[in-house]
């Protein structure tokens, strides 16, 4: 979890976001307030952010899926580079911080294109998935509970389309998955997690150092 990218130094993350990041006032003041939160590092960094709008925009997706929305940053930036008619399924289950990203939602004009899912999200996509939403997802983003990364994984690779994308948050988790000797539970997790998607042939898949590690998987 990072609210910047942890492994770009100071000098040269803030040259990138000056000469790059497009921020609206809005995501901004939306990114400031969660910022100020005690759980504000669980907020996605504002270039991912970008990055994330940028992919839905290159794979023209309308219907998109969230697991784990916290206070909403990237929902709305997702949200935002739909088209009128695109639609975004966000999973999480928290009310208090979902209770923030649906006043930003609201104002930015994107409620509509956002269906909230309050409880676990394991429940809601294997519901999905009995209800016929299989292989329907354009794009994924994955961004919740580490110790259930590999259900999402499978799921969520249930419900995209052929051709869809997959994204997924904190795979570096700040370097600890480089080191034998972490072993806590959600270290393990994604270390496991990482190991299987390299060889996992179902996929494209790559790794990037953006944020605290988003991996990008294209269901084959």
């Amino acid at each position: 979890m990072s609210s910047r990218n942890n492994y770009i130094e100071e000098t040269l993350y803030e040259y990138i976001l000056s000469t790059s990041l497009r921020d609206t006032p809005l995501q901004a003041r939306l990114r400031d307030e969660t910022a100020n939160m005690p759980s504000g590092i669980m907020q996605i960094s504002p270039d991912q952010g970008q990055f994330m709008a940028l992919l839905v925009k290159l794979t023209n997706a309308t219907k998109i899926l969230e697991v784990g929305s916290f206070t909403g940053y990237s929902a709305l930036v997702m949200a935002q580079a739909l088209p009128n008619s695109g639609k975004l399924v966000a999973c999480d289950i928290s009310k208090e911080y979902t209770s923030i990203a649906q006043r930003y939602w609201k104002e930015a004009g994107v409620s509509d294109r956002i269906d909230l899912r309050i409880g676990s999200a394991v429940e809601t996509l294997s519901d999905l998935i009995q209800k016929d939403s299989a292989d329907t997802f354009d794009m994924a983003f994955i961004d919740a509970d580490k110790v259930n990364y590999r259900s999402y994984y499978e799921s969520c690779l249930a419900l995209l389309r052929p051709g869809g994308l997959l994204m997924i948050d904190n795979v570096l988790w700040n370097g600890r998955p480089a080191h034998k000797e972490e072993t806590d539970e959600d270290t393990v997790a994604i270390r496991n997690l990482n190991r299987s998607l390299h060889h996992d042939e179902r996929i494209d898949v790559s790794l990037l150092s953006i944020g605290d590690g988003l991996t990008l998987a294209r269901k084959r």
